[in-house]
């Protein structure tokens, strides 16, 4: 398996239509966007903005009506092992264990038991679970679950991680820790990750660059670089370039003009 894999991602004037009781819904409009290989970028934005909907395309999950979604330089025509796609809802198999579920899709791909077990003994003591490796899913906190998901989506080497609300369901101190424990694991690990959310706060700790969506239809508003400090620590947070940062990124969420924004 290649532990290099790399690469990044490429929304081309992507459009996505569906039909809703016999008229076009239109979810996004002419998107564009890059993320750079190995760029941390969270995209927010108001419901019905069509921030799943991307995410979906990229996965491979849905086509786009027109233009073309790219990871790696290559057309997305499916779900495919270079992404690796962490929902809100854990999606772990309840009757494997941490360690079976980690090494699910290495099994999938044909790796030898040992190497399986290598590689996921790895994962699990980078998301720091190696003392539930063998516990059931029914027995793990929400934030455990949510470790395992991640750690499983790691260990297949994907080039991109497709993170779509996946600390949404949690407690405010879980998530915090969670926010803390991915950046760690992306900092040792490195991967393009597309993380969708929909708090201000959570967007600007975790990101290098904020995509901001509008709804109706689904576009591209305004894109924030956020000029902090890796690692975030607690004293990042707290700090007045923090604060300014999160109040431009709420106000481009919350008072958006209609007239503005970008294609």
């Amino acid at each position: 398996m290649n532990t290099t894999a790399t690469g990044g991602i490429s929304v081309q004037q992507v459009t996505k239509t569906f039909q809703l009781k016999g008229d076009d819904f239109v979810a996004l409009d002419r998107v564009s966007l890059d993320i750079a290989d190995n760029e941390f970028v969270t995209v927010v934005g108001p419901s019905g903005c069509g921030k799943s909907t991307l995410m979906n395309v990229l996965a491979g999950l849905e086509a786009p009506t027109s233009g073309r979604a790219l990871v790696a330089g290559d057309d997305v025509s499916g779900p495919g092992p270079d992404r690796g796609v962490i929902f809100q809802q854990y999606a772990l198999f309840p009757w494997l264990t941490v360690r079976k579920n980690v090494e699910f899709g290495l099994k999938v791909a044909g790796l030898g038991r040992a190497e399986r077990r290598e590689r996921a003994e790895r994962f699990i003591r980078l998301v720091g679970l190696e003392q539930f490796a063998d516990a059931l899913p029914k027995t793990l906190s929400g934030g455990m679950k949510q470790r395992c998901a991640i750690a499983r989506a790691y260990a297949v080497d994907p080039s991109i991680l497709l993170m779509d609300e996946p600390f949404g369901a949690l407690d405010a101190l879980t998530r915090v820790k969670l926010q803390e424990q991915l950046l760690d694991t992306w900092s040792r690990e490195k991967r393009t990750v597309l993380f969708i959310t929909h708090d201000v706060d959570e967007a600007v700790f975790l990101a290098g660059r904020v995509v901001v969506m509008a709804a109706r239809p689904g576009r591209i508003y305004d894109v924030i670089d956020v000029d902090l400090p890796y690692p975030r620590t607690e004293e990042v947070r707290l700090s007045p370039e923090f604060g300014d940062l999160r109040n431009r990124v709420w106000h481009s969420v919350y008072h958006q003009t209609p007239s503005e924004g970008r294609s």
